[in-house]
């Protein structure tokens, strides 16, 4: 085997091209004579995997890249698992290429085009991928409940994997993209310390909305035991708001947020706590809520309606959230 095509093969997981094969010095013969004899496989037409047996995950994704050939990485859930914007596997293997090519389909994969396919490909991340910047827009844009998009995003903020300021500047770079104008929103320093959707919902359709005080996010508090972080902290008014998620707090953890209640009851914090239900079909009640408590708490400022059907009125007492 020559030696340049090992250490190519090496770096590929063992998946290579018939071109690069060949460019190599193996012959069209020689590589029917390895497939045929069972030492190589054929993974997609021209494609082959150098050893016989099981493919890892990277092998499949390499052969699938590889495959699209010139200019392809590997996008959307494909490129997010790769860099651990999610956990979880897709089924279809995600490949963008270049607006300007064509690709007969390919088994297992789903094609993307795009302008500006080279400018969105990491200059260096293995296999080839996009920056986790036009990964998290191009999921975005796939999105069709705003919700899920804003998913997208909070996931890659939380988990350290790009900044505001990082997707920002790959937003302007799109003359055209879906929820730009709440995207704007959310990646605006107003809305510094916002991790997830429901969080979002609170900000969006509760404070700004009914122009209420801005809370501080993540407000992080020093135990014996080590830190606690309260979703949203009026430490003015001595009130916090807990944001319960099903995704973020399953019914296991229950304890461990009464926990935190109790603690927080303790240092003479009162708290309110909401859950998706509250925030996306009644975020009035939940809004005229807060006023109320925030005005028994020394709070003298005017909340507002946010339409004219909304129920929030200065001094009107609220009932209960919904169910």
């Amino acid at each position: 085997m020559p030696g340049p095509l090992r250490e190519l093969a090496d770096r590929q997981l063992g998946v290579i091209t018939r071109r690069q094969a060949q460019s190599a010095g193996l012959t069209r013969d020689m590589i029917l004579a390895r497939v045929d004899g069972g030492r190589w496989q054929r993974l997609h037409d021209g494609v082959f995997a150098m050893f016989s047996g099981p493919l890892s995950r990277e092998a499949h994704l390499w052969a699938a890249v590889l495959r699209a050939g010139h200019g392809a990485a590997l996008s959307h859930q494909t490129a997010a698992e790769l860099d651990g914007l999610t956990d979880r596997q897709s089924s279809l293997i995600h490949v963008t290429i270049p607006a300007s090519r064509r690709v007969s389909p390919i088994r297992g994969v789903h094609l993307h085009t795009r302008l500006r396919a080279e400018q969105a490909t990491h200059p260096a991340r293995l296999p080839p991928r996009t920056k986790i910047q036009e990964t998290v827009l191009d999921l975005t844009d796939s999105c069709d409940e705003l919700l899920d998009a804003i998913g997208w995003v909070t996931a890659a903020l939380g988990r350290r994997l790009a900044t505001p300021e990082l997707l920002r500047a790959a937003m302007r770079d799109r003359p055209r993209i879906r929820w730009r104008k709440d995207l704007d929103f959310l990646l605006s320093p107003d809305l510094a310390g916002v991790l997830s959707a429901l969080e979002y919902l609170y900000v969006r359709d509760v404070e700004t909305a009914h122009g209420l005080p801005r809370g501080k996010r993540q407000a992080r508090v020093v135990r014996d035991w080590g830190s606690e972080y309260r979703d949203v902290l009026y430490e003015e008014f001595a009130l916090v708001v807990e944001l319960d998620g099903k995704l973020a707090h399953p019914g296991d953890k229950r304890w461990s947020d009464i926990r935190r209640d109790n603690a927080a009851a303790a240092d003479g914090l009162a708290t309110l706590r909401y859950g998706f239900g509250d925030l996306r079909f009644g975020p009035c009640l939940v809004a005229g809520q807060l006023d109320q408590v925030l005005r028994t708490r020394g709070w003298t400022g005017v909340a507002c309606r946010c339409s004219p059907r909304c129920p929030v009125r200065r001094g009107a007492p609220f009932p209960p959230p919904p169910n």
